[in-house]
C-alpha cells in the first residue's frame, strides 16, 4: 500500500508539472540562481519584480514547498530547490541541443554532438570514429569539450553533454551514468631527442630523473596521481613540476624545445607528439597502465541515433587500433 501511495503521488506531481510548468518558469530558476536577487532576474527579463515574484510562488504552489531562501549573500536554493533547478537547467541544454540539431537538418546533416574529451586522446582516433558516424549517409557535426573527466561529468549529468571520453577512476562520482571501457592506455616517457637517446642507453635512474624539468598534467588528475604514485613507491620524492598543462600539444612543443625537458603521457599520445612536435620517446616499460580509456554516457532518457552510431563507430575504432 505505501508504494501505491508514492507511486500515486508522483502521478499527480507529474500531471501538474505537465499542465502547468512553463518556459518562462525554467528561464526564472537559472536567473535567480545565476543573479541571487529578484530585482535583478526582473531587469533581465525584461518584466516587473511582482510578475517575477508571482511566478516564483506559481513554482513553489506547484511543488509544495519553498524553493529559496533569502539570505545575506542573496536568494539560496533549499534542498528542493536546489534539485528542481539542476533539473531545470538539464531542461534547458536540451532545448539548446535541440536547437542545433534543427539547424543541422536544416543544412542537410545529420544531429550535432556535444562530446566531452579528456586532452590525452589521440586525434586520429576522433577523428576516424567521426568520420564513421554517417546516419543514412549524411555526416554528424560534432562539439568537442576538452576538460577533466570529472568536470566533464558534472556537464554531462546537467545535459550538456551528449557523452565523455574519458578515464575511469574509483574516485569518479558515477551516479546516473552507464560506462564502457574502450581501451588502455601505457605510459611512455618522452624528452627531448638527444635527451631521449641518452636516457635510452641504460636502465633509468628515478633519482637522477627528479633533477629534470618535468612538464605535467594538472593535479588531482588520475595520469598526475599515478605518476607520483609510481615515484613514492620508487622510494624516490616526486619532481616539482617545470610547467603544469592539460595540453598534449604543448607538452610536446615544451619538451621537443627544452634539451632537459621530460613528461609521461599515453604510448598513443607519445607517438602523435613524435609526429608533430619532434620529440623523442624513451624506450622504457614502466610495468603498469593507466586508468582505462572509458566512453561515458547518462542512464536516464533517450539515445537518439546518432548518438548511438557514433558510440558504436568510437569502439569500432578503438577495436580496430587494437
Amino acid at each position: 500500500m505505501p508504494q501505491n501511495r508514492t507511486a500515486s503521488t508522483a502521478a499527480q506531481l507529474a500531471h501538474r508539472m505537465a499542465t502547468r510548468l512553463k518556459m518562462k518558469h525554467l528561464l526564472l530558476l537559472r536567473s535567480i540562481s545565476e543573479l541571487g536577487t529578484l530585482t535583478r532576474v526582473a531587469e533581465r527579463m525584461a518584466t516587473s519584480q511582482p510578475a517575477v515574484t508571482q511566478a516564483l510562488a506559481e513554482l513553489e504552489s506547484l511543488f509544495g514547498a519553498p524553493l529559496f531562501l533569502r539570505s545575506a549573500r542573496g536568494m539560496e536554493p533549499t534542498e528542493l530547490g536546489a534539485l528542481v533547478l539542476a533539473r531545470a537547467r538539464g531542461m534547458l541544454a536540451d532545448l539548446d541541443h535541440w536547437a542545433h540539431d534543427i539547424e543541422a537538418v536544416g543544412q542537410q546533416r545529420a544531429a550535432h554532438l556535444q562530446v566531452g574529451v579528456i586532452p590525452f586522446l589521440p586525434a586520429r582516433m576522433l577523428a576516424d570514429a567521426i568520420g564513421r558516424t554517417r546516419p543514412q549517409g549524411r555526416r554528424i557535426t560534432v562539439t568537442l569539450h576538452e576538460d577533466t573527466s570529472d568536470r566533464l561529468l558534472q556537464k554531462l549529468r546537467a545535459h550538456e553533454l551528449d557523452c565523455v571520453i574519458g578515464r575511469a577512476s574509483a574516485v569518479l562520482d558515477m551516479s546516473g551514468i552507464r560506462h564502457s571501457v574502450l581501451y588502455e592506455q601505457e605510459p611512455r616517457l618522452i624528452a627531448h631527442r638527444s635527451l631521449a637517446t641518452r636516457l635510452g642507453r641504460r636502465p633509468l635512474q628515478w633519482a637522477e630523473l627528479t633533477g629534470l624539468d618535468w612538464v605535467l598534467g594538472q593535479r588531482r588528475t588520475p595520469m598526475r596521481e599515478q605518476i607520483t604514485d609510481f615515484f613514492l613507491r620508487a622510494g624516490v620524492e616526486p619532481p616539482p613540476p617545470f610547467v603544469e598543462t592539460l595540453s598534449a600539444k604543448v607538452i610536446g612543443e615544451l619538451v621537443a624545445a627544452n634539451e632537459r625537458a621530460v613528461s609521461i603521457v599515453p604510448a598513443d599520445i607519445a607517438e602523435e607528439l613524435v609526429r608533430i612536435a619532434g620529440v623523442g620517446i624513451v624506450r622504457h616499460r614502466f610495468g603498469w597502465t593507466l586508468p582505462p580509456i572509458t566512453l561515458f554516457e547518462r542512464k536516464a532518457g533517450g539515445q537518439y541515433e546518432e548518438q548511438r552510431l557514433f558510440a558504436q563507430a568510437l569502439k569500432e575504432v578503438c577495436s580496430d587500433q587494437g
